[in-house]
């Protein structure tokens, strides 16, 4: 237990004050630390959009009829629509939406058969989960259409009326831009701990970090401590951005928000600095970093929803630690989340970051 502790605040101190001279000596190097995360935030938020081709739903029907039987087979049997849960009353509506279990909830009207029979508007309420507003909007369009359908057939007219939980007014800009406060912070922080030991021995200095006397752990700290700090800044910066730039309205608590960034930046600093042990050149850390930042991305559920991926893709999702801090910032920034669901979701992300950083650790030792 001692060796994993054996850190020393003066002998810290000088290690970080060395790598942010290094990482930030240049001009360049610190406008590359801002001016790309505010053209990638302004370029995502004007430009990104979705397809909507799976739809998790809950059905209440509170007309138990023959009727609203026959309109939910007709929900069954479409292709994006997946009937995940039944509920048997409206107390039950804002559960199935928090626990992310059903995109959609569909509530059939009691006197649904009754307005059906007399032609009159037969009426059925749409519950949208607004944080994955991706496809909200699509999925109360397709809705629409089966409802209009079903009671054409029958001679009466449809009314779907549609709310958007945790996105009233249903702004792509709310679901995508708080995933942004995890997703591009994660591109330069996993780059720059790649780089770190790499650099150090291409360079020619590592040599002479190993003999100053410093304690591996402090080498290892100092490496990682950079890219976290610089991390979190990124971040912050974004979310000051989606808060005072495109208005979007925080829900949770900032204090949640800045435990689950720990938590993520401290599982890529992990992978980072493994990646960077474990390469022999700068070029060899870059090749593997990139190799792993696009299926990262992919898998993450940014551009298209997990649930629309093979399961065996689905399957491989849970090593990716952004998928769930993705997950967990937009329930915090959108919905409040409690601790209870941030652990239920971030739990993935704790396991990675405690493989990689002890497996940068071992390489970090392995080159020593």
């Amino acid at each position: 237990m001692r060796r994993w502790c054996s850190i020393r605040g003066r002998e810290l101190g000088v290690l970080l004050k060395k790598e942010f001279a290094t990482t930030l000596k240049e001009r360049a190097s610190r406008m590359i630390l801002v001016a790309p995360i505010i053209l990638y935030v302004i370029l995502f938020g004007y430009i990104a959009t979705f397809n909507l081709d799976y739809v998790p739903y809950a059905l209440l029907d509170l007309s138990q009829s023959k009727a609203s039987a026959e309109f939910a087979r007709r929900i069954d049997a479409s292709p994006v629509f997946e009937r995940v849960r039944t509920l048997s009353n409206t107390a039950e509506i804002a559960s199935a939406v928090e626990e992310g279990k059903a995109l959609v909830v569909v509530a059939v009207d009691a006197d649904f058969a009754r307005d059906l029979a007399r032609g009159s508007p037969a009426r059925v309420q749409v519950i949208i989960d607004g944080r994955n507003s991706t496809t909200a909007q699509l999925a109360a369009g397709y809705l629409s259409v089966l409802a209009q359908d079903f009671t054409a057939a029958r001679g009466a007219s449809g009314l779907i009326t549609a709310r958007f939980l945790y996105n009233p007014n249903n702004i792509t800009q709310w679901f995508i831009m708080p995933g942004l406060i995890v997703m591009l912070s994660m591109l330069q922080v996993i780059v720059l701990s790649a780089l770190s030991v790499a650099r150090e021995r291409e360079q020619g200095t590592f040599e002479q970090l190993l003999v100053a006397p410093f304690t591996t752990n402090e080498l290892l700290a100092s490496k990682a401590i950079v890219p976290i700090l610089i991390g979190l800044f990124q971040s912050t910066l974004i979310f000051m951005i989606d808060a005072w730039w495109f208005d979007i309205p925080l829900s949770g608590s900032i204090f949640k928000i800045y435990v689950v960034l720990l938590v993520f930046i401290f599982s890529i600093v992990g992978m980072g600095l493994a990646i960077s042990a474990y390469s022999k050149s700068m070029q060899q850390a870059l090749l593997i970093a990139f190799a792993l930042l696009v299926p990262m991305v992919l898998l993450a559920g940014l551009f298209t929803p997990v649930d629309n991926m093979p399961e065996w893709l689905q399957v491989l999702t849970y090593a990716d630690p952004l998928r769930f801090a993705l997950l967990a910032v937009r329930r915090i920034y959108l919905a409040d989340a409690g601790w209870g669901e941030i652990l239920r979701t971030l739990w993935p992300t704790i396991v990675v970051a405690m493989v990689m950083l002890p497996l940068a650790r071992h390489y970090f030792e392995k080159r020593l």
